[in-house]
């Protein structure tokens, strides 16, 4: 159980179902320690094809991390999972007061999880090198084009609306989901000196407890091959 007092003491404490090094179920991690909110984790080796399993899959009919276990449901797509946790543990806020604040920061995080992640995702990835062909080589220009081309979009967004985090001066849901896209970037060795306001604003949330405490290493499952 990771180490955060529970956001609400009525609530039942919530199990994630994730991986270690999925940048999807990072985004949760951040949120739920943003919050403070105790949960449970139980991971599925996407390596292993262990998400694909008829368990999980009975929670989950994508058999795609993460998935959260409430007392009333399962949730999936990290989205959907990020407005129900704010909603339901609503100090600190990660949406802004208004409602164009809120659409702004909602786009961000659209960018990185509608246009960025799904086309870099393991599965397309392995689809690339099994049905199509694809070295290495071309797998990490595929992952750099899209990547760039998503980054160089939010470094506009982020130099009109950040102050210090990628919107405003506190973090939101955008953070919530630069922050692993960043990590994925570096992992692959996408050069960022293109977008120095959303380096600085990803840098600014990694020093805090929450982000630091949600990064992949730093999870019960995290193994570095």
């Amino acid at each position: 159980m990771v180490g955060f007092p529970q956001g609400d003491p009525a609530a039942v404490t919530p199990t994630l179902h994730g991986y270690w090094r999925s940048t999807a179920a990072y985004r949760v991690r951040i949120a739920l320690a943003l919050k403070r909110v105790d949960y449970t984790q139980v991971t599925h080796d996407l390596r292993t094809g262990a998400h694909r399993e008829p368990g999980f899959r009975a929670l989950n009919p994508q058999a795609l991390v993460p998935a959260l276990e409430t007392d009333d449901d399962v949730l999936t797509q990290s989205p959907s999972i990020l407005e129900w946790i704010d909603e339901t543990y609503p100090d600190p806020p990660l949406l802004p007061a208004d409602a164009q604040g809120r659409a702004v920061v909602r786009a961000m995080a659209a960018t990185i999880a509608c246009d960025i992640h799904p086309v870099n995702n393991l599965r397309i990835l392995n689809a690339l090198r099994s049905e199509f062909g694809a070295d290495e080589a071309a797998v990490n220009r595929w992952i750099a084009r899209w990547i760039g081309e998503g980054f160089a979009a939010l470094e506009v967004m982020i130099a009109r609306h950040g102050s210090g985090f990628a919107f405003g001066a506190t973090p939101t849901i955008a953070d919530c989901h630069l922050v692993p896209q960043v990590y994925s970037a570096e992992r692959f060795g996408v050069d960022l000196t293109p977008y120095p306001h959303l380096k600085a604003a990803a840098d600014t949330a990694r020093a805090l407890p929450a982000f630091a405490a949600a990064h992949p290493d730093r999870q019960p499952d995290a193994d570095r091959p």
